[in-house]
């Protein structure tokens, strides 16, 4: 599978398997089907909204959010009920938060952790 532009820095799979996400050096995230483990496609256009590397990608226990940190220190957000059109959800706060290096949701998908550089866990409750 290539499509990146520069260094894949993480992958997760979606809780049904059908679909992967990968994270890059290049600020952006794409999506894969991979129903068909011979012959992966890339689904729809990458997503955007980091200015800096991507590192960690998580899907929500439910498969309907995608979440990624950066290296800018943000956490987005996506619906990807519909992985081939996937829709950019509000941002989370992330006031004096460092790099985001890890990323997690909670068994029943209402609390988002992420770790990141500054030695910090931080947790978000979501809607």
């Amino acid at each position: 599978m290539t499509g990146q532009a520069d260094w894949v820095t993480s992958v997760a799979y979606s809780p049904k398997g059908d679909v992967l996400a990968s994270a890059s050096k290049d600020a952006t995230v794409r999506l894969w089907d991979v129903t068909h483990r011979t012959k992966p496609r890339l689904l729809g256009q990458p997503l955007a909204g980091h200015t800096n590397a991507v590192w960690p990608v998580a899907f929500s226990p439910n498969n309907r959010i995608l979440a990624s940190g950066s290296r800018d220190s943000t956490v987005l957000l996506w619906d990807v009920t519909n992985p081939s059109n996937p829709v950019p959800l509000s941002p989370l706060p992330t006031d004096g938060v460092d790099w985001i290096w890890s990323i997690g949701f909670s068994p029943d998908g209402r609390t988002l952790a992420a770790g990141s550089k500054d030695k910090a866990i931080r947790l978000w409750a979501l809607p």
